[in-house]
């Protein structure tokens, strides 16, 4: 949740660098510093530095920290692997989930008093959208070459032309309802605590939105997976 100070402007403040103070800062470098892609470092250097911590030397018999990583990386692998096959699931694993992981830590930092989400703002879910889009249109044409463009014609030849338009339509509409519903949610998520904070305090009263912020936040980021997933899928079947 954003609050008025947030814990990364104290430290940008401290030292030396610009804060910006509004949605786009004046300077190249108050962009660089916005909050959106500063908490977006913050999760990446959580994500670097914590598995080196907890992960160690592998062992045989594996401790907490790798009974944990263990767990979650083999989950999601079966999780892919249920919805593609173990080889494609090999294949896009690296990115499929560094995107869970990402979201899910995006999501749930917003939760901590002073800390903001940066998937409540549109940049970074619009960045991650068009990285999805990409992918699955590159997966269509490695799989099928040229002849990808059967998945926008559909079966009958004398339909093609509607075919075509009604699919890049859908298609494009892809880049609009994936981001916004993961923007849309986690920015609701945000304005919800906030107003909650300031009218009933800051300790007992949200308890029930902060548990469902939890929830929300893992579900959106399956969410988001998953249809990362029945894109590329589509894009790497046959054209029917």
């Amino acid at each position: 949740m954003e609050h008025p100070i947030l814990f990364i402007s104290v430290i940008l403040n401290w030292i030396g660098l610009p804060v910006p103070h509004g949605p786009i800062g004046g300077t190249l470098l108050e962009k660089l510093t916005e909050p959106y892609l500063t908490y977006s470092w913050l999760i990446m250097a959580f994500l670097f530095v914590v598995p080196k911590l907890t992960l160690g030397k592998l062992e045989l018999v594996p401790g907490t920290g790798q009974n944990f990583w263990e767990a979650l990386i083999g989950g999601l692998m079966d999780f892919f692997a249920e919805h593609m096959g173990r080889e494609k699931a090999r294949m896009l694993f690296p990115v499929l989930a560094t995107f869970f992981i990402y979201i899910v830590l995006a999501n749930m930092i917003g939760l901590l008093p002073g800390f903001m989400s940066p998937t409540s703002s549109l940049n970074i879910t619009v960045a991650m959208t068009i990285i999805v889009w990409l992918l699955h249109h590159i997966l269509g044409f490695r799989y099928h070459g040229w002849k990808y463009y059967k998945h926008f014609t559909g079966p009958i030849a004398v339909m093609a032309p509607f075919m075509i338009i009604l699919e890049l339509i859908g298609n494009f509409a892809r880049l609009v309802s994936l981001s916004m519903r993961l923007f849309g949610n986690i920015l609701a998520k945000e304005i919800l605590l906030g107003v909650l904070f300031m009218l009933v305090g800051a300790i007992f009263a949200p308890l029930p939105i902060l548990c469902l912020g939890v929830l929300v936040s893992l579900i959106q980021g399956v969410v988001f997976v998953l249809l990362a997933v029945i894109y590329c899928v589509g894009a790497m079947e046959h054209a029917h």
